[in-house]
């Protein structure tokens, strides 16, 4: 029976050390654990209020990009209606002159309607590369998976945020 049964002596000693480190962990132990806990929770609220932001922005820059997508195409629909027009123009006139004349007007607009059809084209294409490379960049951002490249993104779009602000 008496290996059931501990001593009194022993039960004493026992409750008194358990009481003490009881004591030291109240006292000292679990305020600081959950002072990092509270910590480490704010900390978190925080950013995911601050990715929380970012994805609101790069959805307005990426509805931003589409508008400028979409009046660059009108715009490029419109040069070109213009230079079919203008060529139609110049093909009618050229008609009702005669001889070399004729020939010479002719040969230079077709060669002025294609510079400038070139050029549009040309600005168009660029803008539109532009564009697409900035939204890819957006939008490969925010795929980011892992917290520090997720933290590095924020902080980059908020430096640029801040950037185009000032």
């Amino acid at each position: 029976m008496s290996l059931l049964l501990p001593d009194s002596g022993l039960l004493f000693w026992m409750l008194l050390s358990f009481g003490i480190v009881a004591f030291v962990l109240v006292k000292y132990g679990f305020p600081v654990i959950i002072k990092m806990v509270e910590s480490r929770k704010t900390y978190i609220d925080e950013s995911l209020l601050v990715a929380k932001q970012a994805y609101e922005q790069m959805a307005v820059v990426k509805a931003q990009g589409e508008i400028i997508v979409e009046d660059a195409r009108r715009e490029q629909a419109k040069i070109m209606n213009d230079a079919t027009q203008t060529r139609d123009l110049l093909i009618k006139d050229a008609k009702e002159k005669a001889g070399l004349e004729a020939a010479k007007l002719i040969q230079e607009a077709k060669k002025q309607i294609l510079i400038e059809k070139e050029d549009a084209i040309r600005d168009i294409r660029r803008q539109v590369a532009d564009l697409s490379v900035d939204i890819a960049e957006k939008v490969l951002r925010g795929q980011l998976e892992k917290k520090d490249e997720q933290m590095d993104m924020i902080n980059r779009l908020l430096d640029e945020i801040n950037i185009s602000k000032s």
